[in-house]
């Protein structure tokens, strides 16, 4: 079995980092990416990023361009297209797929930045949607849905921007939110309302998304217990993220919201065990510049760790 000191899973902003300061520090380090390549959720921000010092891009796909020939330079180790079947923490091994070859890895320290991804409705229909591609951003799919009925699905920033991006393409747009106070800035309201192609929906939910080769309507029930359907031609779910800590909940302390517990260092309930970015950070305050950071931290407490570890074998 081959023995790796730090092991990263993810391959986004956090990973990528984490991985970077590792080879920088002279760690025995290895990033397992389940994806067939680095980035995480870069590749699907298409507005430009404006927020991380030194470096602007158009969009996320360039971002990842530049993080991922940087990450190339500095010669750091990694697997792409690489399962974690599991996670014995009692013996610090990873059991893992890559392709069909099934193997397993011995490691020191394990750092989580599996990052998150968007939180679903649970409702019949929405995993056959997905399934069939019809998961669009509102930046970059606009215009397709000009003269069209679509639903947004949300009641934050991200919802709002969206449902203002899809009525200036002048394609109809259902807001639909389950309460009636929204957490989108006052700024995103105030185009939002006046608007006449977005008609706001309140205290109701989506109940069941409806089309066999694509999207053609949705349920609904509002909190007078009244149903009724909308016919629509795409579906946008913005109800927030959700973090990637399945694979860890039941061996490190996890809140009910899924995000990692960890101290101000990123070390979780398991001494052996870190979590960077998106994974144990509110969504609030989550963002590229903050994951790189906290892998910085993490990479550069594990060095010394390691390195008076050895100290402690040569004296003893």
């Amino acid at each position: 079995m081959k023995h790796i000191d730090v092991i990263i899973i993810g391959g986004g902003p956090a990973g990528m980092s984490a991985a970077i300061w590792c080879k920088r520090l002279g760690i025995d380090h290895l990033l397992l990416e389940k994806e067939e390549k680095l980035g995480g959720q870069l590749t699907k921000i298409y507005n430009e990023i404006i927020d991380y010092p030194g470096l602007y891009a158009k969009n996320g796909k360039e971002m990842q361009q530049e993080f991922a020939a940087y990450f190339h330079n500095a010669g750091c180790l990694y697997r792409l297209h690489t399962k974690i079947l599991s996670i014995d923490v009692s013996s610090k091994t990873l059991k893992i797929q890559q392709k069909n070859k099934i193997e397993e890895l011995h490691f020191h320290y394990l750092v989580l930045a599996m990052g998150s991804g968007p939180k679903l409705l649970e409702i019949p229909g929405e995993r056959e949607m997905i399934a069939r591609g019809e998961v669009y951003s509102a930046t970059a799919d606009r215009y397709r849905f000009k003269n069209k009925v679509v639903a947004v699905v949300g009641g934050g920033d991200r919802a709002l921007e969206g449902a203002i991006l899809l009525a200036d393409a002048d394609a109809t747009v259902y807001l639909i939110h389950r309460s009636e106070n929204f957490k989108a800035r006052s700024q995103y309201m105030d185009i939002a309302t006046k608007k006449e192609n977005i008609k706001i929906i309140t205290n109701t939910r989506v109940t069941s998304i409806h089309g066999e080769q694509c999207v053609t309507s949705i349920d609904l029930l509002n909190n007078k217990e009244e149903s009724f359907a909308l016919r629509v031609d795409a579906v946008f779910l913005r109800i927030g993220s959700k973090p990637s800590s399945e694979l860890v909940k039941d061996f490190i302390t996890v809140k009910e919201d899924g995000l990692v517990v960890v101290d101000h260092i990123g070390k979780t309930s398991n001494s052996a065990i870190y979590a960077i970015g998106d994974i144990c950070t509110n969504p609030l305050f989550s963002s590229i510049a903050s994951s790189s950071g906290q892998a910085a931290v993490v990479a550069k407490y594990l060095s010394l760790l390691l390195t008076n570890e050895q100290t402690s074998k040569h004296l003893d």
